[in-house]
């Protein structure tokens, strides 16, 4: 594999310090704009990494990042919409997507690799989440014939330190006895960070893989509530999960978007009205094999476990402190 140099817009970011863990491995040039450099010092350590900062929204800021790169590669996503201009699906997905486009084009970058999501779909997705992917992807599609793109469509992605897994974590401790759970039936096939990231290292200087869209699955299915009661078990915490029909678990979602962190919302719900599983893995088409969740997951939520028996014991004494 040839030495690239590389701008990773999302580096920083969960599946961010994975890949750039890899690529830098690998030898690679990596250049990641952040808007704040101290919160990612652990990055800094790899050699040949640079951090700059920078506002990845200004469209000038693009043009000058990407001067003398050979590849650009797009992690930037959220689940929810916040406040503030670059935080709506719009800005983040969409118009960043096509801000990065145009961008490779004036610079002369041939090589563009992009994180979308599994259904993702510009106009039959059932949420903006969904349809603001879709129309990302578009924007990536229709660029110029020289600009050789990948797209990489995962199910949920595991890890340490991921959104998910730790998510439900973080809301079984918070409730006593009982989960209301929104959609327990959705189906998702978990993906580990490291084998997204492979995929992304593999696909970075093959050309075979130019022009191609790759699924990206785990090598287990599981509905929603097989999800939550395994993440109950590995953090050592008894609850009854309770699966919600479909009227409550909206009236849950419009409370729960009003929250701080936005930790559920309507946006939320319609997605997993569609099931996360792939119609074909790429990863088997990269030669990668799948790790399980129940396999690598225990190896950091059971970190957790001492911290929720003391939790358990301090509720069941009364105490908060």
């Amino acid at each position: 594999m040839g030495k690239y140099s590389i701008c990773i817009l999302g580096g920083t970011g969960f599946v961010g310090h994975n890949l750039t863990a890899k690529l830098a491995g690998d030898g690679h040039r990596l250049v990641l704009p952040t808007r704040n450099r101290e919160r990612n010092r652990d990055l800094l350590v790899l050699p040949t990494v640079t951090e700059v900062t920078a506002d990845i929204h200004n469209p000038e800021t693009l043009d000058r990042l990407f001067q003398d790169v050979d590849a650009v590669i797009n992690l930037v996503g959220i689940l929810n919409e916040f406040r503030g201009q670059d935080n709506s699906f719009a800005s983040a997905h969409i118009e960043l997507a096509e801000k990065v486009v145009a961008a490779c084009e004036k610079a002369g970058v041939k090589r563009l690799l992009h994180m979308s999501s599994l259904k993702a779909d510009a106009e039959k997705a059932p949420s903006v989440y969904l349809r603001s992917k879709g129309k990302a992807e578009n924007a990536v599609r229709t660029a110029r014939a020289d600009l050789k793109w990948t797209i990489f469509q995962p199910s949920v992605i595991f890890g340490r330190g991921d959104s998910f897994t730790n998510r439900f974590a973080d809301l079984l401790r918070s409730v006593p006895l009982f989960f209301p759970l929104a959609r327990p039936n959705a189906r998702f096939a978990p993906v580990y960070v490291g084998d997204v990231s492979e995929a992304f290292r593999r696909c970075l200087n093959n050309p075979r893989t130019h022009g191609q869209t790759f699924e990206l699955c785990g090598p287990q299915v599981y509905s929603l509530k097989e999800l939550v009661t395994f993440v109950a078990r590995q953090i050592g915490v008894k609850r009854k999960i309770i699966g919600l029909p479909d009227n409550l678990a909206m009236a849950q979602a419009r409370v729960m978007e009003l929250l701080p962190g936005k930790p559920f919302s309507m946006d939320n719900y319609r997605s997993l009205t569609l099931n996360s599983i792939c119609d074909k893995n790429g990863l088997g088409r990269l030669g990668i094999t799948p790790r399980s969740l129940d396999v690598i997951a225990p190896t950091y939520l059971a970190a957790n476990k001492a911290q929720s028996s003391l939790d358990e014991f301090r509720k069941g004494a009364g105490r908060s402190d």
